[in-house]
């Protein structure tokens, strides 16, 4: 892939999420969402600390007792390991594209 918008589909039916880097301590993610959200009741709770930035779209980002977030091209979360975390909604009118990085110990 020699550009993140690379493949990106208007619609689809399942998430897709691409690792574009994989090292020990480091994993990047290219997300792709077309109105896919955490199943109800879902909360990740990941050993590793990750960031986010939305590079398209729109999403709802909850984090366990916080209020929820609107999430709009550019705006980036940190979620540190182990936070409950959900994403509530994505944008169903078109391609939301996340970037994610995981890192810390195990991460890889």
């Amino acid at each position: 892939m020699d550009n993140i918008f690379d493949g990106v589909k208007r619609r689809a039916d399942e998430e897709e999420i691409t690792a574009l880097l994989a090292r020990p301590g480091i994993r990047i993610e290219r997300i792709v969402s077309t109105g896919q959200a955490s199943p109800p009741d879902f909360w990740y709770d990941q050993p590793n600390d990750e960031w986010v930035i939305l590079l398209t779209g729109s999403a709802g980002l909850a984090v366990e007792g916080e209020d929820e977030r609107r999430l709009a091209p550019g705006d980036i979360a940190f979620l540190p390991a182990r936070k409950p975390h959900r994403v509530a909604w994505t944008d169903a009118d078109g391609p939301t594209v996340w970037l994610a990085v995981h890192f810390g110990e195990g991460v890889g």
